[in-house]
């Protein structure tokens, strides 16, 4: 059979690629293009002679994943001209095209949002399409067809008439394989043949093939039908699934290799063993596809993911692991010190079961990855399971397994992903657990939380008791008002107070610096912050007890510098004067003290998530009908605290020349300042006590001094919290001397070392001694007239170097 070349042409075209289209010569084909390099590749043919290169995209699985081509473009394609093209309302472009000629890549570049490829065109057709060897062709193929579409249901006999009017061979082929095959594959696989016979020949084995798999679909159809009661339609697609495993020789068991996983097991528990080879007995007696026997087959892949005896081997070298600790993170020294002390223990008792800690404090100081850490230097996986928003228990003990869409727990699902019995797992924000009629999950949790109860923890999917208490379980919450009590009784809290300056200032130097350098591909030569920019950052950027604000602003800074470095400078140093160009203006104003001493305003100290701070408290008195007013957005304990205030007041009204009548004759309004943030707690007893007093004597008030206590109505100043955050605040502020609760002495070893050496602390445990440092001078107490005439009047004025020196004038 002669043949000859009648066109070769070189073209270089825009180039569309898709996936399961395959255009061929002298075929009118529609279609849809989403990727907008395609799109525009289209629109610049468009706007030429209107010709583009359409080739398929390589299917994923026909590659080996190291082998696969990149772009996996085949190198055959079709030249088409696109008719008529419309964008549709979704951003797509729908095509209408015809074929031209075959064409073969030889390569391909970017121009401009599309591909342009250079290609062959290349046309090879029979010199004498009427011979023997053609027309044979033609009617095996024709005849191929007519025995396919008879096989295929609701098959439309207009396209084999339509076949049957085609002359050419290999005209014919291109028509049949663009209509009549099913695989793009396949499709691409006849474009591939320039030469008409070898197309026929392709063709031919391929419309064999698909006419051997349908023959073989209808013979599977007939048995099941020959098997089948009309009536349970059900039982027909079951019987349909059955005769098709048989006819593919598919006759393994499942239940033969659930068996056989369950016996590789190990499992140390007989009646856990048990349980499982019963489940696998019961699923090998089931019919095949029935509902029952689907949802015992999920229950056995959870149960046998699940590390029944898996473990990991704790590092026990103390030394070994307090340099991982000390490296990883700067203060949270209780955190590492009760590690440290488990891991001690562990190494004299081998057996001891895992400790249930939980770590509370406000966000950003590093609970999370404190977690982490002790992970690494244990030498256990880790695993966090967050619970934050968490409303249903079943998200904690799971589901039923007979329910559908059944799972396991978040603990189950967490051993399974970490593939070990004794990791350490993370309850994160155990606080932020919910409740709603499906239940409380925080119930669920005090199994779980339960060393003497965990060793037999049961989940309601797995239904098997699994053993909880070799994992090591640190759960972190900003709050423990939310956390009910029981489960505040299995764990053992460890508080995390807000980070000092100081700390603040290492943790940046050591930690948050590098992770930056790093993370913008800076090196330590190129950017230098010093230790007054840091300053600068803390003070004036930040205003947070963790440093995750300053990681933000630690970050801006290195986008700026690699900005810098790009323009072409080598190295940036940021000083603190510097730190207003790249930040902009300074965001927070730290909290300062007063110069003049002042009547009616003293100088409280408060402690918020944000660390502590300076709360100025104010009174003003008036003539008025004695009605005492407080603003300040204060709560419900603070507003106790002042009606105590104004009660004490009047019992030592005559002892600082206050009217004994002026709860009735003056109104007292009580301020806290900054009135958009809401105050509560009683530590500022002391401090609205000294306002009062200093308001209604007229007696200045010292600024350079600050205090903090509970007041009780009989005057005992009483202990309070937060001390290190508050003592910090009073230090940031200028103040000079603190008026602590006598009882808090023992809380100053925990300040932070700047603070007890600049501040002078002065502890009291009567409201009598707190006004005696605060007030200035302190108020002559009224006495009777026969005791004027044995001594003549004291006014007390404490030493601002010693107040222990009391000067007589």
């Amino acid at each position: 059979m002669a043949t000859f070349i009648e066109k070769a042409d070189n073209k270089t075209l825009p180039m569309i690629f898709t996936h399961n289209i395959v255009a061929f010569p002298s075929v009118s084909l529609s279609f849809e293009l989403d990727d907008e390099k395609a799109i525009a590749a289209a629109e610049a043919a468009t706007g030429s002679d209107s010709f583009v290169f359409m080739i398929k995209l390589h299917e994923p699985e026909e590659y080996e994943e190291d082998k696969r081509p990149e772009p996996q473009y085949y190198e055959t394609g079709t030249v088409v001209k696109i008719r008529q093209s419309v964008k549709t309302p979704d951003n797509k472009l729908r095509v209408v095209a015809e074929g031209y000629a075959r064409a073969k890549m030889l390569r391909y570049y970017p121009t401009g949002n599309y591909l342009t490829a250079d290609v062959i065109c290349r046309t090879i057709h029979l010199t004498d399409s009427d011979s023997i060897d053609a027309l044979a062709y033609k009617h095996v193929i024709l005849r191929s067809v007519a025995d396919l579409l008879r096989t295929i249901p609701n098959s439309n006999n207009d396209l084999l008439t339509a076949a049957r009017a085609i002359k050419a061979p290999a005209l014919l082929a291109d028509f049949i394989a663009s209509n009549i095959l099913f695989r793009a594959v396949d499709k691409q696989e006849v474009l591939e043949q320039f030469e008409p016979v070898a197309r026929l020949e392709t063709l031919l084995t391929i419309l064999q093939e698909e006419q051997e798999i349908l023959e073989t679909e209808s013979s599977i159809q007939k048995r099941v039908r020959a098997n089948m009661n009309r009536n349970q339609r059900d039982y027909f697609l079951r019987e349909q699934l059955r005769v098709i495993q048989e006819e593919l020789g598919d006759r393994s068991s499942d239940a033969g290799s659930y068996t056989q996983r369950i016996n590789e097991l190990n499992i140390k528990q007989p009646a856990v063993k048990e349980k499982l080879l019963k489940e696998a007995d019961k699923l090998a007696k089931l019919p095949f596809g029935s509902a029952e026997a689907s949802v015992i087959s999920a229950y056995l892949d959870v149960c046998l993911e699940l590390p029944w005896t898996k473990k990991t081997k704790d590092r026990i070298d103390v030394e070994a692991a307090s340099k991982i600790l000390e490296a990883d993170h700067d203060g949270l020294e209780k955190v590492k010190e009760r590690i440290l002390e488990y891991l001690a223990v562990r190494q004299l008792n081998p057996d001891l079961k895992s400790t249930i800690l939980c770590l509370v404090g406000p966000p950003g100081v590093g609970k999370t990855s404190i977690a982490a850490s002790i992970a690494r230097s244990m030498k256990r996986k880790y695993v966090r399971v967050s619970l934050g928003g968490v409303r249903d228990e079943a998200d904690i003990r799971g589901h039923r397994k007979t329910y559908i869409g059944a799972m396991p727990g978040r603990i189950m699902t967490a051993l399974s992903q970490v593939g070990v019995c004794n990791p350490l797992i993370l309850l994160d924000e155990i606080d932020k657990l919910t409740q709603d009629a499906h239940g409380n999950p925080a119930s669920a949790l005090l199994e779980v939380l339960d060393s003497e109860q965990n060793k037999t923890f049961r989940d309601h999917f797995v239904e098997l008791p699994f053993d909880l208490s070799d994992c090591v379980f640190i759960a972190t919450a900003n709050t423990l008002q939310t956390v009910p009590k029981p489960l505040i009784d299995r764990m053992e809290i460890i508080e995390i107070d807000s980070y000092t300056k100081t700390e603040k200032t290492a943790i940046a130097k050591h930690h948050l610096i590098k992770k930056q350098l790093k993370r913008h591909g800076l090196s330590k030569t190129q950017l230098h912050i010093t230790d007054g920019a840091l300053s600068e950052l803390i003070d004036y950027y930040t205003h947070e007890a963790g440093v995750r604000n300053l990681e933000r602003a630690i970050a801006d800074l290195c986008r700026k510098t690699a900005a810098k470095i790009l323009a072409g400078e080598n190295a940036v140093v940021i000083k603190a004067d510097d730190v207003k160009s790249y930040l902009g203006p300074r965001k927070y104003m730290p909290d300062k003290a007063d110069e003049a001493d002042t009547v009616g305003q003293v100088n409280g100290l408060a402690y918020t998530e944000y660390g502590g701070s300076l709360l100025k408290v104010e009174v003003a008195v008036m003539d008025g009908t004695g009605r005492v007013q407080t603003t300040g957005s204060l709560g419900k304990v603070m507003e106790e605290s002042a009606s105590i205030a104004v009660s004490y007041v009047r019992t030592i009204a005559s002892k600082y020349h206050i009217p004994a009548d002026f709860y009735q004759k003056k109104d007292i309004h009580i301020h806290f300042p900054e009135g958009a943030v809401p105050k509560d707690g009683p530590s500022a007893g002391v401090t609205m006590v000294t306002a009062l007093v200093s308001a209604l004597s007229g007696t200045p008030v010292r600024q350079d001094i600050a205090m903090t206590g509970e007041i009780s109505l009989l005057g005992k100043v009483l202990p309070i919290g937060g001390l290190k955050e508050k003592t910090m605040a009073a230090y940031t502020a200028g103040i000079r001397q603190v008026v602590i609760p006598a009882e808090n002495l023992p809380d100053l070893e925990e300040i932070d070392p700047k603070a007890r050496e600049a501040l002078s602390f002065l502890p009291c445990s009567r409201i009598e001694e707190v006004l005696s440092h605060a007030l200035r001078p302190v108020p002559e107490p009224i006495v009777s007239e026969h005791e004027s005439q044995k001594a003549l009047p004291e006014i007390r004025i404490p030493d601002l170097q010693n107040d222990s020196v009391i000067h007589t004038i």
